[in-house]
């Protein structure tokens, strides 16, 4: 009788980001869904997006495992793949994180973004602020 013991399965899920207060129907709205090691860096390992539109856009996160997790957003309106910035490094493009966490001289902590993922299904939702150009659709940014 062979086989292999001691194996863990992890199981993997999907996660819907709904990303509110899209400015434009211009680009893309990406999120990237990341682990503390990768947290504001460009090499998170999940990555999705969906085409823009203004108000709430849906974006689909398949086959993420189960663990803690902080979504970073933005609005790619020019299709960059990049947060264009502005004066003093401000975003001219929309960005978020999970829980809606603050952006105070600087972005987030880890602690004020992440949050729980079962493995099995959830979602999240957050909004896009503009610090540059026309505000999103939603006024209580």
């Amino acid at each position: 009788m062979g086989g292999i013991v001691g194996l863990t399965l992890l199981a993997a899920g999907t996660l819907i980001v709904d990303v509110g207060n899209v400015r434009s129907a211009k680009g893309m709205v990406h999120i990237d869904v990341c682990g503390e090691a990768t947290f504001l860096k460009a090499d998170c390992p999940r990555s999705a997006e969906a085409p823009a539109r203004p108000g709430t856009v849906s974006v689909t996160v398949p086959d993420l495992p189960a663990g803690l997790y902080a979504i970073q957003a933005y609005q790619d309106e020019n299709g960059n793949h990049d947060v264009d910035r502005g004066l003093f490094g401000l975003p001219k493009e929309g960005i978020g994180f999970s829980r809606d966490a603050r952006v105070r001289l600087g972005p987030p902590k880890w602690a004020d973004a992440r949050f729980a993922f079962d493995g099995i299904a959830g979602r999240q939702a957050l909004k896009l602020r503009y610090f540059l150009g026309p505000p999103g659709p939603d006024p209580a940014r």
